[in-house]
C-alpha cells in the first residue's frame, strides 16, 4: 500500500475572539510559551508550561490504564495493585476535579483558558463540568500536536482499505448490510441487500443509533453529545486571501461562552441554536496545496464552516426547513466578522444538520454519539462486547474509548484484541 503522508499543522489553530484579540495555538511547547507571553505576558507564560506538564500527567496517567484498555466491569479499575495506583494517582492530580475551575487555575486569563477547554465539546460537556481526566483531550489537540494527511481525509480510508487488501482482505463497497445472522450466541454472517457474507467474528462500526436495525441491543437513556451543522464547498482563492484569518483551522469565538455552552448542551427539550456563535472555519489548503482546485481562470480552495449546535434530543428542530437558513445566517456572522464575501461567494456543495446526520443513523443526529458524563465514560460506556454475542464486538466513538478521530482508532484496536485474546 502506498504511505500515508501526515503533514504537521503549526499552528494547529489561529484563535479569534470578540474583542479582536488573535492567539495562535502550537504543539512545541516554546513556541507557545512565546505566544502566551506575546499575548498575556510572560507571567502567564510561566502558568501556561505549568499547565502543560499538569496536561501531560494527566494523560500519561490515564492512557494505558483507563483509554488503551478493555474493560469488563468497573471493578476492572481496582482490580490489581498497578490498577489502584493509577486510579489514585489520577485522583491526586485532581482528575475527577471540573475541567475548566483547574485550567482556570493554571492560566488567568479568561480567553487563553478557552483554548485549553473547548474541547470538551468533543466529549458533550460544558468545561465547567467536564471530568478534569478529560485533560487528555486538549493535550492531545494542543501538546502533541494536529496533524493533516496530505490528499485530504479521504487518504486515511484509502491507506487503511488498502493496508487491509495487501493482507489479503477484501473491501466491498457500496453494499448496505440490513441485518445480522445469528445461531445461538454466534453470529455466521450479515445480510445485505445483495445476498450474505459469511462470518467467523463481526465488528460492528456503525453508530449506536443503527444498532437496532441490525438485531442488536442499544443501552437505555444514553444521553447524546451536542450536534453541529457543516458546510462544505468551495471559494474563489481571491475572495479568500484578503480574510482576517489565513490558517488551516480558525476558531471564530463569540463573546458568549458559558451561555454558549449551556444552550447547545442543555437537556431534552430545552436546547436552542448559539445566541452569539464560536464557529470553526477549515482550509486545508492552507497546508495541502493539492488541494486547490482550478476551474478555468479562476482558482478555488476548499472551505468548510462548522457550527455547533444541539442535538434532536436537546432541540427537535426542522432542520430540513431551517439548515438553509441557518447556513445563511451564519455566514452573515462571518461576514460582520471580516470575511467578506463568504456570504456571496461561497459555493456550498453539501450542508450537514442534525437531521443529516439522524438519517445516516447516528444517535440522537449528532456525529459524536453519546456524551462523556461519568455514567458513560471509561468502565461505564457501552462496552465492545454484545451481551449474548460471543464473536460480535463493537468499534467507534459510541464504546471505548470514546469521541475523536484517536480514541475512534483506539477502539478498533481494543475490538481487534477482544477477537483475538
Amino acid at each position: 500500500p502506498e504511505p500515508l503522508h501526515l503533514d504537521r499543522i503549526e499552528p494547529g489553530y489561529h484563535a479569534r475572539f470578540a474583542d479582536g484579540r488573535t492567539v495562535d495555538v502550537y504543539g512545541d511547547a516554546d513556541a507557545m510559551a512565546a505566544e502566551v507571553a506575546r499575548t498575556s505576558g510572560a507571567a502567564e507564560a510561566v502558568r501556561y508550561r505549568r499547565m502543560r506538564g499538569w496536561l501531560g500527567e494527566v494523560f500519561d496517567a490515564e492512557f494505558d490504564r483507563f483509554m488503551a484498555a478493555n474493560f469488563d466491569s468497573p471493578l476492572d479499575l481496582v482490580a490489581t495493585r498497578s490498577a489502584r495506583s493509577d486510579l489514585l494517582r489520577l485522583a491526586r492530580l485532581g482528575g475527577f476535579g471540573r475541567l475548566g475551575p483547574r485550567i482556570e487555575r493554571f492560566v488567568h486569563d479568561d480567553e487563553l483558558a478557552r483554548l485549553f477547554t473547548f474541547q470538551a465539546l468533543y466529549a458533550g460537556v460544558a468545561p465547567a463540568r467536564a471530568l478534569a481526566v478529560y485533560a487528555a483531550i486538549p493535550y492531545l489537540d494542543t501538546c502533541l500536536g494536529v496533524w493533516f494527511p496530505r490528499g485530504g481525509m479521504r487518504a486515511i480510508a484509502h491507506s487503511m482499505a488498502a493496508a487491509l487488501q495487501s493482507a489479503g482482505g477484501k473491501v466491498e463497497y457500496g453494499t448496505e448490510v440490513t441485518g445480522i445472522d445469528v445461531e445461538g450466541r454466534r453470529a455466521r454472517g450479515v445480510r445485505t441487500r445483495t445476498g450474505r457474507l459469511d462470518c467467523d467474528a463481526l465488528v460492528v462500526t456503525a453508530d449506536l443509533g443503527t444498532l437496532p436495525e441490525l438485531g442488536l441491543p442499544v443501552r437505555r437513556g444514553l444521553r447524546a453529545s451536542p450536534s453541529a451543522v457543516v458546510a462544505l464547498g468551495t471559494i474563489p482563492v481571491e475572495i479568500s486571501a484578503a480574510w482576517p484569518a489565513q490558517a488551516h483551522h480558525t476558531i471564530d469565538f463569540g463573546a458568549a461562552w458559558a451561555q454558549t455552552f449551556a444552550e447547545i448542551t442543555a437537556r431534552r427539550g430545552r436546547g436552542r441554536l448559539m445566541s452569539d456563535p464560536s464557529l470553526l472555519i477549515t482550509r486545508p489548503a492552507a497546508t495541502d496545496p493539492g488541494q486547490y482546485i482550478d476551474r478555468g481562470s479562476r482558482r478555488y480552495e476548499p472551505l468548510s464552516v462548522l457550527a455547533p449546535c444541539p442535538n434532536l434530543d436537546s432541540a427537535p428542530l426542522d432542520w430540513t426547513a431551517l439548515g438553509p437558513a441557518y447556513q445563511r445566517e451564519v455566514l452573515q456572522v462571518l461576514e460582520a466578522r471580516g470575511y467578506r464575501g463568504i456570504a456571496e461567494h461561497f459555493t456550498v456543495d453539501r450542508l450537514d444538520t442534525p437531521h443529516s446526520w439522524h438519517t445516516q443513523g447516528m444517535l440522537a443526529g449528532t456525529p459524536f454519539s453519546a456524551a462523556h458524563l461519568f455514567r458513560q465514560t471509561g468502565p461505564f460506556r457501552t462496552r465492545n462486547l454484545i451481551p449474548g454475542k460471543d464473536n460480535v464486538v463493537l468499534a467507534g466513538s459510541g464504546t471505548t474509548p470514546g469521541v475523536g478521530v484517536p480514541t475512534v482508532l483506539l477502539s478498533g484496536k481494543l475490538a481487534a484484541e477482544r477477537i483475538t485474546g
